[in-house]
């Protein structure tokens, strides 16, 4: 009989259980690594598009709505249904959990990458040009790195929004965490496994966003000096 048959039969049906922790300790760890690398993946990739697209909207001002608005859109379309549209085309594997993660960071890093480059002084633009930088010398060595805690600012609201969007990828069997919670539901509502799956998607975040804040405090010193100063 299974560890979760067992501990159905027990009385009660308490929101944490460590008997389930400790007995069901493998199943839980590789539905964390999967949720943590679905989340890296998605987030990197999203990174890798949306700083080119905002870099665009920001050289060419009339795709600055388009780009927005696109993102946007896209951003809003019911998760259950783009799995339902990407699943037909991708099959039921982690590239279409992929790509539907990556369609909802775009948004938050994209309008965060926007604001950040729109951010730099005109009069730090104004001297690089005078320095002699072409365009894309003063992207990269001016705009670029002053515009680094709006960029990173964006990669953390992303990071915490794809994890918890990720446990809606165990509609195509690949949820990470998700997969716990689900099968809570599914197993009479077995309490401490959809409590299991819920705080360490928490736990995750949070991690999560920690690391990235401490990334950011130690590639944007100048950034903390600032706010010291004001």
């Amino acid at each position: 009989m299974s560890f979760r048959m067992i501990a159905q039969e027990r009385p009660g049906n308490p929101w944490f259980s460590w008997d389930y922790v400790q007995g069901n300790s493998d199943t839980i760890l590789a539905a964390l690594r999967e949720h943590a690398a679905l989340t890296a993946q998605a987030v990197l990739i999203a990174t890798v598009v949306a700083i080119p697209l905002a870099v665009l909207a920001y050289w060419v001002r009339p795709l600055t709505g388009p780009i927005l608005a696109l993102s946007g859109a896209l951003y809003t379309i019911p998760s259950l249904a783009l799995f339902a549209f990407i699943a037909p085309y991708l099959g039921t594997g982690t590239s279409t959990v992929l790509v539907g993660l990556v369609v909802y960071a775009l948004l938050l890093i994209i309008r965060n990458t926007l604001a950040g480059l729109n951010q730099v002084p005109p009069e730090v633009r104004d001297a690089a040009r005078g320095m002699g930088y072409g365009r894309l010398a003063q992207l990269l060595r001016i705009e670029l790195p002053l515009a680094l805690p709006g960029i990173l600012t964006g990669v953390r609201l992303a990071t915490v929004s794809t994890v918890a969007l990720t446990t809606v990828g165990v509609l195509v069997g690949h949820g990470g965490l998700g997969q716990l919670i689900l099968g809570g539901f599914r197993n009479n509502f077995f309490r401490a496994e959809i409590m299991t799956g819920t705080l360490l998607c928490v736990l995750l975040a949070l991690v999560l966003d920690l690391l990235l804040a401490g990334a950011e405090r130690l590639l944007t010193p100048w950034s903390r000096r600032r706010a010291e100063a004001g």
